[in-house]
């Protein structure tokens, strides 16, 4: 029992020995660790700093702001590594990453999905920040492209975190895409109204509205017979934003209002005919009450 409790001491004392050899270099390692995050939070500075007056897209800033942080990161930690760990050397770490990556990859790939997703549309930026879109049932502004997901902020005031593998792999309504948009307004008048009347005070309001823009012009369309009127489509267009598109529309349908009530355009409810009559008076059920009492009998 002597020579393996000798032997067990002796391992023991050398552990010590080499952790108190390494010890100064782990603690300059973690050392250089804090320090990263101080570089990683100075470069990303600079970095935003130089992409804003060389790059107009404002996700390629974001993009590259991203990018330097997990830049920096990583070389402050293969350094650390090196620093903590003399015999390791570059080619070893260079090694052990890509052998963890491949077990990192199959326990994180959701992760790493949506990373590359993120970055794929930062790079083609299918939409930009500040737009207006509809994506996966939400509809709101692009507040921020993260490496892992898409917020958005509902026009309710809520905050959406959508993965970008979704975001990517989904169909976006980019609503604020274009410099205009159109409202279809559907409208109403009595079959009694003459159409080339109505059609020309339609357009007379969308003239006057303020908000609504002469180029694409507006239009007029009768699109149906309804139950109890005659049924118009006014369409328009405006400005994109979904404000500015809420607060025309509310205009406009007062406005056109007003200018039936002042042209005479009756706006009907919807109507409904019903006929009452009195079944005794018919002979027919006389003929089946005398049936039904040859039959008693």
């Amino acid at each position: 029992m002597n020579p393996l409790i000798e032997r067990i001491q002796t391992s023991l004392l050398d552990l010590v020995g080499q952790f108190i050899q390494l010890l100064p270099g782990i603690l300059i390692g973690l050392v250089v660790v804090l320090m990263t995050g101080y570089a990683a939070k100075v470069t990303q500075r600079l970095v935003r700093k130089m992409t804003q007056r060389l790059v107009p897209s404002r996700s390629l800033q974001l993009l590259a702001v991203q990018v330097t942080r997990i830049g920096t990161w990583v070389a402050g930690i293969i350094i650390a590594a090196v620093v903590a760990f003399p015999d390791l050397r570059l080619g070893d770490v260079i090694g052990l990453l890509g052998l963890g990556s491949v077990a990192i990859g199959f326990a994180f790939q959701d992760i790493f999905k949506n990373f590359l997703a993120g970055i794929l549309l930062l790079v083609e930026e299918p939409f930009r920040l500040g737009d207006q879109v509809m994506m996966c049932d939400f509809e709101g502004t692009v507040e921020a492209i993260k490496i892992r997901s898409t917020q958005l902020r509902t026009y309710t005031g809520e905050l959406v975190e959508i993965p970008n593998a979704i975001v990517f792999t989904n169909p976006v309504r980019v609503l604020t895409a274009y410099g205009s948009r159109r409202t279809d307004l559907a409208i109403g008048v009595d079959y009694t109204t003459p159409l080339p009347l109505a059609k020309r005070t339609f357009l007379a309001v969308l003239d006057r509205a303020e908000g609504v823009l002469n180029d694409p012009a507006p239009e007029v369309d009768v699109v149906g017979f309804g139950d109890s009127s005659i049924d118009f489509k006014v369409r328009y267009w405006t400005t994109p934003q979904m404000a500015v598109v809420r607060r025309i529309q509310t205009q406009v349908a007062m406005a056109l209002k007003a200018a039936c009530d002042e042209a005479g355009i009756s706006i009907p409810y919807p109507i409904r005919t019903v006929h009452l009559f009195d079944q005794t008076q018919f002979e027919e059920s006389k003929r089946l009450g005398n049936g039904a009492g040859d039959l008693s009998r």
